[in-house]
């Protein structure tokens, strides 16, 4: 089992920046449950976004979102059972409540500006994904069908990541 610093993994992959401590496990159940956080936080802000988007593109792209990340959430649940393990998230999490205070944030907004917000969260939360699965994730997985499912979802995050970054800027030209 490798020793990592996980504050910055679980921060990029929940987009909070919980309080842990400075050398944790990174083991994969440990992996399993902040990747299972990370969709968990994009469905919700996904669904939010499909209700209160303020343009006809944010309510499909949030939509889309919460679609794919439910799938993607799904897939490692199956494969955590099917493998016997118990995501256990990293000692000390504050995720749920910075996830929690994100939300708030997002539902204070209205219109534009609640696009906006969220199209700049979305395109940050998927470009600290992919950072973190590339640097810290994939090394430290030890079972081959965790990463391979983490492999295989990767092109989604990019391809959400670029999807924020365009229409944010579609919109904005237009505003």
């Amino acid at each position: 089992m490798r020793m990592l610093t996980l504050a910055a993994v679980a921060a990029a992959l929940v987009g909070f920046a919980p309080a842990l401590p400075a050398q944790s496990p990174l083991d994969d159940a440990t992996i399993v449950a902040i990747f299972d956080a990370a969709n968990t936080a994009d469905i919700e802000t996904g669904r939010l976004a499909a209700e209160r988007g303020a343009s006809n593109e944010v309510r499909e792209f949030g939509a889309m979102l919460a679609r794919d990340h439910q799938m993607v959430r799904q897939q490692g649940r199956d494969l955590a059972a099917k493998l016997g393990v118990t995501p256990t998230p990293p000692a000390g999490d504050q995720g749920a409540k910075d996830h929690a205070a994100t939300m708030a944030r997002l539902r204070a907004l209205q219109g534009a500006a609640f696009d906006r917000a969220f199209l700049q969260y979305e395109a940050k939360f998927h470009a600290d994904v992919i950072a973190a699965v590339n640097s810290t994730l994939l090394p430290a997985i030890q079972n081959a069908e965790v990463k391979a499912l983490v492999v295989k979802v990767a092109p989604a995050f990019e391809a959400h990541r670029q999807m924020a970054v365009e229409l944010e800027r579609k919109l904005g030209a237009g505003r």
